[in-house]
Formats: structure tokens, sequence, C-alpha cells
């Protein structure tokens, strides 16, 4: 059969599967089943057709839903920790990637602008902040003074709301083509860009990372994941794809939204252990520095590797079933 022939009779079929998908779970399996058929039947004598690839992406789409949704002895929270969050940070990895490349240019740019003229940190540094305090703290030999005052219960507080909320207005603003998303991510990568240059000027460039990074390291992971949320959503009614451009925001948004869920937590550890940890640097050294490469650890194994691993597992399972 030619493939234009095999499009012709199966395209109906295709197109209901898309756009009208089942929740009934044995409906479901049916149109996995066909699907699954279809694509053993395109990947024979069509190898290289864009049709194959289509029907891959669609039977992919009904093994995911299928896998999320059968009966676990877990309950649904850890099913979203250990198969929703990771699988839908996979699906958007290139996104992830542009996000933190976006992050790591402006943070350089910042530290190579105060480099070249610190009179630049005051419009860099956020309303409100001294530097001269922290130039004052440098000159007297305890650089990180500042995560040493206030009451750290209301400080881990303060600083969880603050971030959360920022975070939340990086994800809905990503509505309009992501623009506002990229420049808050832009704005906060020159501010630490900025606040790096002015400590390793000092000779505490390293100290630098060993203190702020204790909380900074989860942080500015969860900014950097929160700003890609908002790109998600911004591309995903720029570039629908082959779906409906409606649906396509509506799948956007769905998993935005999942990534934001799955940073509260993220963004509430990030804010105690600035309130409660931090503060240990001059007092317990290795416990902060324990802390921060713990961190980091636990940033690259489930931000990074775990989704790869995962998305690498559930890959294999789909062409056992086309088997």
């Amino acid at each position: 059969m030619r493939e234009a022939l095999f499009i012709k009779k199966n395209k109906d079929r295709w197109l209901k599967i898309q756009q009208e998908p089942s929740q009934d779970p044995d409906e479901m399996a049916a149109d996995f089943t066909q699907l699954v058929n279809d694509l053993a039947y395109a990947k024979t004598f069509y190898p290289s057709g864009k049709v194959t690839g289509f029907i891959n992406s669609q039977a992919s789409k009904i093994y995911l839903d299928i896998y999320k949704n059968r009966k676990e002895e877990s309950n649904r929270l850890v099913t979203f920790w250990k198969y929703d969050l990771p699988l839908t940070i996979r699906k958007h990895y290139k996104v992830m990637l542009f996000s933190l490349a976006l992050f790591l240019l402006f943070a350089s740019i910042g530290f190579f602008l105060a480099k070249k003229d610190e009179s630049l940190l005051v419009s860099m540094m956020p309303a409100g902040y001294d530097i001269e305090t922290t130039k004052e703290n440098i000159r007297e030999g305890n650089p990180f003074e500042v995560y040493e005052h206030g009451n750290v219960f209301l400080s881990w507080l303060h600083l969880m709301i603050h971030n959360i909320r920022v975070s939340f207005i990086m994800f809905v603003s990503g509505i309009f083509c992501g623009i506002p998303s990229m420049f808050m991510a832009a704005k906060n990568a020159v501010m630490l860009g900025g606040f790096d240059q002015l400590f390793a000027s000092r000779g505490f460039g390293v100290d630098f990372w060993l203190v702020v990074f204790v909380h900074g390291t989860l942080e500015i992971t969860a900014l950097i994941l929160a700003s890609g949320a908002g790109l998600i959503l911004g591309k995903s009614f720029l570039f629908p794809g082959t779906i409906k451009r409606m649906d396509a925001f509506k799948q956007g948004a769905k998993d935005g939204v999942k990534i934001m869920i799955g940073l509260m937590p993220v963004f509430a550890l990030a804010a105690f252990f600035e309130g409660f940890i931090t503060r240990l640097y001059n007092n317990i050294s290795w416990f902060t520095t324990f802390i921060f490469g713990l961190s980091v650890v636990f940033v690259a194994w489930y931000f990074i590797i775990y989704p790869i691993r995962l998305g690498k597992k559930f890959k294999a399972q789909l062409n056992e079933e086309e088997v």
C-alpha cells in the first residue's frame, strides 16, 4: 500500500484519537493497540515518512496516559514526584536547556559588567540593598554577615513567600510570548553575576559559592525551571504543532502548572536553608559545605539524570509494546 493511501485510510481515526482522546481505560488500551499496529506497519514500509513519527507520538502519549493512570500501590503524591514531574521536565528539556543557557549568559554579563564598572552594581541589586554595608563587612573580615541577622523563622517565611510569588509571576507572564519570563530570569541572573563579582574581586570568589549557594543552589535552579515553565506556556500558544492552538495551550498550561507545583517544596527548602543554615558558615563551615554539596547532587540527579533515565526507560517499554 502506498503511503498516501495508508494515510487516507486511517487519517480520520488518528485525528479522532488525537483531538478527542478517550478517558475510558478499555478504549484507551484499544486505541493504543491499533496505533501500535499502525506504527509497526509504517516502520516497515515508510521508515523515514512523517506519518511514522506522527503515529509514534500519538502512541507515546496514550501509553504515558495509561502508565500514569494505572492503579499502583503508591499514592498519587508519590507518583507525581516519581513519574509525573520528571517526565514533564524531560518532555520539555529543550526549553529548560534554553532557560539555563539564558540565565548563564546574563549571569556572565552581570559579572563582567560589574568587573568593568563596579558602580553598575547599584542598578543590578534589588531596591533597598545596601552595597556599602556589604563592602564594609568584607573589609572587616565577615563578608556574609548579612545572613546572620533577623529571626530565623520569620526570615524563612518571608523568603519562601517572596520566591514563590516571583516564580508564579515569572510563569503566568509567560503567556505574553514568554518575553516577561525571559526578562525576569535575565534580571535575576545579572544580579547574581554582579553579586558574585563583588566578592570575587576581593578574594572571596570561592567563599561566595560555598556560602551563598548553600541556599542558592536550590533557589536558582527553581527560578530557572520557573522561567522554563513560563516559556512552555508561551511556546505552546505560539507554536501549537500539529494540534489545535487552544489544545496545545491547555497542554502547555497543564505542564507548566505541574512544574510550578513541583517547585513549591524546593523554594520552601531553599528558604529554610537561607534562614536557618547559611548563617552557620562561620561556626560550622563543614556542615554548610555539606549542605551545599548535597544540594548540588540532588539538583543534578533529580532534575537532570533521573528524567533522562526515566525517559529512556519509558521509550524502551514503548518499543517492547510495539514488538
